[in-house]
């Protein structure tokens, strides 16, 4: 809980967030994947911070943030953020995304274009269906004892194979964060995902955009990057040799694109 903040949004809930950097800096907002709290971004805090206002926070029914029970809905998701920014009295921001973080900003640059500067979407889709599958993985994780298989799924789907028979810290505080998830906020944010298809709205988004994509990705596969790189118009796209959490597992490469993009040229 230390150093953290935290507001409540419209409908009850409270959520976690967090700021580094000096308060006469350009924001840059950063949301997580599904699973894990804005500790996922520790490792680019020192460099980002020197740039930027950096804004963590933890989506609701993850981390310190509240877990209200049922369905989350993306647009929901979305209004959290719009929430805070006005909660804090930031007009515009940069906006970095990665999984259900990129959906969160496709939906900010499609409903809020006026709050975006520039938008990054790492490792993400515009669309993840059938409905079907999430139905069942929503059902078993609610009926799960623990989050122990779930968590190890995850990891499976989040690192390399080379890299998870390594372990060590890194790998010790993902699993951390996943066994620590309450199984309602997980299943109300699988809900979003299941109910969530852009890909035909993102046409609209105006913002300067950045995809990132991993070459090994079997959550939000390679193939779903460029499609949104594709339909979003002007969208730069990059692959980097890695699976799902690129900022993890690429870190230098990850953090040099995210520069390069939103600083000065």
């Amino acid at each position: 809980m230390q150093g953290l903040s935290f507001f409540t949004t419209g409908d009850g809930v409270r959520i976690a967030y967090r700021m580094d950097g000096a308060s006469s800096l350009p924001v840059l907002v950063l949301s997580n994947s599904i699973g894990t709290t804005l500790h996922m971004w520790d490792g680019q805090i020192p460099a980002l911070s020197r740039h930027f206002r950096v804004l963590r926070f933890d989506t609701r029914g993850h981390g310190a943030s509240g877990v209200p029970l049922g369905a989350y809905s993306l647009d929901r998701l979305g209004r959290d953020v719009v929430e805070l920014l006005d909660g804090l009295n930031i007009r515009r921001a940069h906006f970095l995304g990665l999984s259900l973080g990129g959906f969160i900003g496709q939906w900010l640059g499609v409903h809020v274009p006026e709050r975006i500067d520039r938008l990054i979407l790492a490792n993400t889709s515009a669309y993840l269906g059938p409905a079907r599958q999430w139905d069942e993985r929503i059902a078993a994780t609610l009926q799960a004892p623990d989050m122990t298989d779930t968590a190890e799924t995850f990891l499976g789907n989040w690192f390399p194979a080379a890299m998870l028979q390594v372990g060590g810290p890194v790998i010790d505080a993902f699993r951390a964060m996943l066994l620590a998830t309450d199984r309602q906020g997980l299943a109300g944010a699988f809900a979003a995902v299941r109910d969530m298809d852009l890909r035909r709205t993102i046409a609209l988004i105006d913002a300067p955009t950045l995809v990132i994509t991993g070459r090994d990705d079997t959550v939000t596969a390679a193939s779903h990057g460029a499609e949104i790189a594709a339909t979003v118009p002007h969208a730069e796209l990059l692959e980097l040799p890695a699976v799902h959490l690129s900022n993890v597992e690429r870190p230098d490469e990850f953090l040099e694109a995210v520069q390069k993009f939103l600083l000065p040229r």
